[in-house]
């Protein structure tokens, strides 16, 4: 399965880190297709119109900190619009340039979310993270 295509959805409020995300993702060979959403709730819409199939795996990179709707708050709202038997597909990531602690431990309370990846992206952390799905 490592060698699959994914769809990949990028949150974050920052225009230019959508930009080198997107960038860094067309260029690992994996990628099946991206967007970039500035506002979690527009990517939540998205989401729940369920774009996807259930061939494909989803990545979704979101930002923690972003105003009106933060990483936390879009993932407790991801996992009540996402049915339990469609979240297997997805793979969340927390993005930040500050990873502190207590978000660490907050993240683990959630049943969506794989790890955590440095702002901004590079090719060898979305390889290296890659690698183990």
């Amino acid at each position: 399965m490592s060698a699959d295509k994914i769809h990949f959805v990028v949150i974050d409020d920052s225009k230019l880190d959508c930009f080198i995300a997107e960038k860094v993702i067309q260029n690992t060979g994996r990628c099946e297709s991206v967007r970039s959403f500035m506002m979690a709730a527009d990517a939540l819409e998205f989401l729940g119109k369920q774009p996807f199939d259930d061939e494909h795996r989803i990545m979704i990179l979101v930002d923690i900190q972003m105003p009106i709707m933060n990483g936390f708050e879009f993932i407790e709202s991801f996992e009540a619009i996402v049915p339990e038997d469609r979240r297997r597909n997805y793979i969340i990531n927390l993005l930040s340039s500050s990873i502190n602690e207590s978000d660490m431990i907050r993240a683990k309370a959630y049943q969506s979310v794989r790890t955590f990846l440095n702002k901004p992206l590079t090719k060898s952390s979305i390889e290296d993270f890659l690698v183990k799905i």
